[in-house]
């Protein structure tokens, strides 16, 4: 059905009394504004929506400040919390003066990596698939003053809530530290809410796997299938909505911030890549566990730009906290099949459909849209190259001697190691004018005023170390 045509049978079917515009900043936040449906009209439609670009972070100065927004009506879907009938949009950002796409639209730089992979000859179409884990907490305090600092999280799972004094009493049923990993109910008290989750996620267009209780207790993990590069970010974007919404319905909030606390696994976002010529899987071959020589130079690609990589990939100064051995995180670049410790594990499967490269290191604080585009052309610039990622290592790389395990090159240690090696790698990215030197730096900006700001700020453990030095 044409898009405009199943627009109107949705405000129509529906009883639609508003319709909410959506697009992504660079930081990856979603925004919106919401309007009355009976002044949508097809000049909104084909012209777009006025917005000012200078509230958002890394786009526009005051003196330049105007933008248009361009729905995708292909997007639409029904918003599944709002009291009032309300339609969702997704849309693109454009410069309102020369009609083009603004170089700095996180959805744009995604629809042209995926044009790229066309020009190349390489594939016609790349499946992305992700995996965001998160956290879902009962209560968070936190303080950023000068003279208040710090934060408290509390869960009924958390260990710490062993003697705790609960209306109708303490049951008893509560994870302990790593031992979370798919537990069933009552130890899992999150099943109804992450079905819930599930339930509205679907409801919005978006197909989902299955979900699970994660490792560390309030840790979980709804997965969905596989899509296009674009439709895949845009996915992410409805997936967090939907989750953070649906745990305020229940009481509680939820974050998909990496690493909330200390001594237990991090949230990652495992991302699953194929590339596909018509119906045929190029990654499917008969090198390593069924690879082709094709996905061994797209993997090569990602090792070799993976320093620059985390940059989008792991963006804020916490996602680092968690890219430390011994949590599962894979921070060894290395990859194997089936082994959770590499960076590029290899998941099982004899069916050459099935052919794909999971990429382990990236987390949810991620900008779906950058983050996938710059995985892609790692990948790509890998196959063009040849870029050999060298044998696989079936070892539990965490148990490696230190003599073997100091020759296996890592992912970045900090935001600020990322930033660097994203500045001196680039060239990757500008493939194709997928990425530009303008939306390189604007970003490195952005994160360096992040990093300048946690660098500067009296931390809550150097006073337990050195307040009393």
């Amino acid at each position: 059905m044409d898009p405009l045509k199943r627009l109107l049978k949705l405000i129509k079917d529906n009883d639609v009394e508003e319709i909410d515009f959506r697009f992504t900043d660079m930081d990856g936040k979603l925004n919106h504004m919401t309007y009355d449906v009976a002044i949508i009209d097809t000049d909104i439609m084909t012209e777009g929506l006025k917005i000012d670009g200078s509230s958002f972070r890394g786009w526009k100065a005051i003196n330049e400040s105007d933008m248009t927004l361009m729905p995708d009506p292909t997007t639409a879907q029904m918003d599944p919390f709002l009291s009032v009938s309300t339609l969702t949009i997704l849309c693109n950002v454009f410069e309102p003066v020369t009609g083009e796409r603004y170089n700095r639209d996180p959805r744009g730089i995604a629809e042209k990596a995926e044009t790229y992979l066309r020009t190349t000859g390489i594939a016609d179409k790349v499946n992305v698939g992700a995996e965001p884990e998160f956290f879902v907490f009962d209560d968070v305090k936190y303080q950023a003053d000068p003279y208040n600092t710090g934060f408290k999280l509390d869960s009924a799972e958390l260990r710490i809530n062993g003697d705790k004094s609960y209306e109708g009493g303490n049951l008893g049923h509560r994870i302990q530290t790593e031992a979370g990993y798919m537990s069933t109910p009552p130890q899992d008290s999150g099943q109804e809410m992450r079905s819930e989750m599930s339930a509205h996620i679907r409801s919005m267009g978006v197909t989902v796997e299955k979900h699970h209780h994660e490792v560390a207790p309030a840790q979980h993990e709804i997965s969905t299938n596989f899509n296009t590069l674009v439709r895949c970010a845009d996915e992410m974007q409805i997936y967090k909505y939907c989750v953070r919404n649906v745990a305020e319905l229940y009481g509680k909030t939820a974050t998909f911030m990496p690493k909330p606390v200390i001594g237990v696994n991090g949230s990652g976002m495992h991302v699953h890549l194929s590339l596909w010529k018509g119906d045929k899987p190029i990654f499917a071959g008969d090198e390593y566990a069924g690879l082709s020589e094709t996905c061994l130079f797209y993997i090569g690609g990602i090792f070799k730009h993976s320093k620059a990589l985390c940059a989008f990939t792991n963006p804020s100064t916490n996602s680092y906290k968690r890219l430390v051995p011994g949590y599962e995180a894979p921070v060894s670049l290395a990859y194997s099949a089936r082994n959770r410790s590499a960076a590029c594990r290899i998941p099982s499967g004899s069916n050459p459909k099935e052919k794909r490269v999971e990429v382990r290191f990236p987390d949810p604080a991620a900008n779906p849209y950058l983050a996938f585009a710059a995985i892609q052309m790692a990948g790509l610039d890998g196959i063009l190259n040849k870029i050999d990622p060298g044998p696989a290592i079936d070892k539990d790389l965490y148990e490696l001697p230190r003599c073997e395990k100091s020759k296996i090159p890592t992912v970045c240690g900090s935001l600020r190691e990322a930033v660097e090696s994203l500045d001196n790698d680039r060239a990757f990215l500008k493939a194709g004018g997928v990425f530009d030197d303008d939306l390189i730096d604007s970003y490195i900006k952005l994160k360096m005023e992040e990093i300048t700001l946690l660098e500067t700020t009296p931390h809550p453990v150097e006073f337990q170390m050195y307040y009393s030095a």
